[in-house]
């Protein structure tokens, strides 16, 4: 008789192949990385001693000038430290932005568009034929000294001096951030929203629930996965982008990303630059797990109740 394997058997060996590849790409460089950030560059030479010196030198006074928001700190403040808490700031600002503006075109293409909501989703990602880079340029056209937005407005006669705040600060990374990122955002929502049952809608009109109290009731809470996932999608690359900052941010416009460029290419510092990056990311997997438990928790009162 022919034994037949268990489900689970035939299960994970259908996943080993996925998991071999995930171990190869991701897990092994992510160790390296780790192992690296004990290390101490000497010159062109990695002594490989075990040593905590990189991850003290994070909270370490810095003789470098220290950007919070575009405003000068004292010298006396770790870079590393404040660059990590400014990117996450600017991260969630960002975040809340993308949100704000793609929740309200999924639920019009959810609700309102009968028809060829293909051809509206493919219009969507129409930014993403052009390159990354272009789009970034063309934001710095637009916000720059002479650029489209304040030659605009000196020929209506509204500005007689051009705006010299739109470029070269946060607030050119973030708009630029916004508008890369708010196509992404949009899709997880449109699907989340797409697949509301809608007798639920029909059943809490007919309870007397009035429009406004109907979403913030049913709709809203239904789609909670994908505003969730589009968050998320949003907040975690964000933190860790340089190219925008370093095109449009100027000084006081720079992220962790750019300080993790510097040490790793300009600075010969890989082992600094190692520590870094490892500590950016797990204050990134804390911030993420602390905010789904606490998404969690909610949800079992609220069935507890």
């Amino acid at each position: 008789m022919i034994q037949r394997r268990p489900d689970w058997l035939a299960g994970y060996g259908l996943l080993s192949p996925a998991i071999i590849i995930m171990a190869v790409m991701m897990v092994t460089p992510l160790l390296a990385m780790v192992a690296l950030s004990f290390w101490t560059q000497q010159g062109f030479e990695l002594d490989r001693s075990f040593t905590l010196a990189n991850y003290f030198a994070l909270v370490e006074p810095s003789s470098e000038p220290t950007y919070w928001m575009g405003i000068p700190f004292p010298l006396t403040y770790p870079v590393p430290a404040i660059l990590l808490i400014k990117s996450l700031a600017m991260s969630l600002a960002i975040t809340l932005a993308v949100i704000a503006l793609a929740y309200p075109m999924a639920y019009f293409l959810a609700f309102h568009v009968r028809g060829q909501k293909a051809l509206w989703l493919v219009l969507l990602t129409i930014p993403f034929w052009t390159s990354y880079l272009l789009r970034v340029f063309a934001w710095k056209i637009m916000l720059g000294f002479n650029g489209a937005i304040n030659s605009g407005l000196k020929s209506l006669g509204i500005l007689t001096e051009p705006l010299s705040f739109l470029l070269y600060n946060p607030l050119a990374v973030m708009i630029t951030l916004i508008h890369a990122w708010v196509a992404f955002a949009v899709l997880p929502i449109f699907v989340s929203l797409d697949k509301i049952d809608r007798s639920y809608l029909e059943a809490a009109t007919d309870l007397g629930d009035s429009r406004l109290r109907r979403f913030l009731q049913v709709t809203l809470p239904l789609s909670a996965p994908g505003t969730i996932g589009a968050a998320l999608l949003v907040f975690i690359p964000t933190v860790g982008d340089y190219v925008t900052p370093t095109l449009v941010g100027g000084p006081s416009g720079t992220m962790i990303g750019n300080l993790i460029q510097e040490l790793f290419l300009k600075q010969n510092n890989a082992p600094l630059g190692a520590a870094v990056s490892i500590t950016m990311m797990v204050t990134i997997a804390a911030i993420v797990t602390l905010f789904l438990w606490l998404i969690g928790f909610r949800r079992l009162r609220s069935r507890a109740r």
